[in-house]
């Protein structure tokens, strides 16, 4: 499963929920946090739960459909129950939860789901100082699909100054990514709050890649297209990484540890770059 663009939209905007899967991004997050005002949350789950049960919808997104639930365990349990409450099938492909701070904040949700029938991975948004301290054991318990790294509520949390060049959050960011690729499951890069300036998201994007982050999140669909463009391996990378493969077939035949390509030494962390980037190639066109 590719996560090359996460795209949020507000749960109580019901015509919007419906065209989200038009944007393009790899996932669409029907957000019930941030983007819903408390006393709008109610009317939000009705209205997510309307188009998740619709069978419309679910013909028409191609996407990972996730929804992000509150962060207070009271408040995520209603929102599970106003979303999956009921007999209707529901279209619903991983839950984000934010401000995760312990392996158990994972396991109430997920023990919540389950008790609805439903069992889907969770998208966990490290986002407070607990969080990142936390990350490797969140990473790790059983239900975690994704670290997500939300460097605006952070630098909330830490009181912290966000620049342009994010040394704020640089070791919070590298974490969360470590973290990630330590258990095997993906990471998902910060949103870039500027939806305007379309040479800074790519800028940052193309760092975020340099980190190893895997995706992005976006907070506006013209963000999405950008975002999957930086995500997906340009034609020369992936010339490079099939002639490693070919170079390293042929020396795996003669009985060669060392071969080169195009005069470069490759060794054990090229090949794993090359066939990361063959991963992401493959990823890309399979969606």
């Amino acid at each position: 499963m590719v996560r090359r663009s996460v795209l949020f939209t507000p749960g109580d905007r019901p015509e919007m929920l419906r065209k989200a899967p038009t944007a393009g991004a790899d996932v669409i997050v029907f957000d019930l946090e941030d983007a819903v005002s408390p006393e709008r949350t109610p009317e939000a789950r009705r209205h997510v739960r309307d188009v998740l049960t619709d069978p419309a919808f679910d013909a028409d997104a191609d996407c990972e459909v996730c929804v992000r639930v509150n962060a207070v365990p009271e408040e995520a349990h209603a929102d599970l129950e106003g979303i999956l409450g009921g007999t209707e099938d529901v279209r619903l492909d991983a839950i984000m939860s934010p401000k995760v701070e312990s392996a158990n904040d994972v396991a109430r949700l997920t023990d919540h789901a389950r008790s609805h029938g439903t069992s889907v991975p969770v998208l966990a948004l490290v986002e407070t100082a607990r969080g990142v301290l936390a990350a490797p054991d969140i990473a790790g318990t059983d239900g975690t699909d994704a670290l997500v790294f939300g460097a605006e509520d952070l630098s909330a949390d830490i009181g912290a100054t966000r620049t342009d060049e994010g040394l704020e959050v640089l070791y919070a960011r590298e974490r969360v990514v470590i973290a990630a690729a330590a258990n095997d499951v993906d990471a998902i890069d910060t949103v870039y709050t500027d939806f305007n300036d379309e040479s800074g998201l790519i800028e940052e994007t193309e760092f975020a890649i340099q980190l190893g982050y895997e995706g992005k999140m976006a907070i506006h669909p013209a963000q999405v297209d950008p975002i999957n463009e930086a995500f997906t391996p340009a034609p020369a990378e992936i010339e490079w990484a099939e002639a490693v493969f070919e170079a390293k077939r042929e020396a795996d035949a003669d009985g060669r540890g060392v071969f080169e390509v195009d005069g470069e030494m490759i060794d054990a962390p090229l090949i794993a770059q090359a066939e990361r980037i063959l991963e992401r190639a493959a990823a890309a066109d399979a969606e």
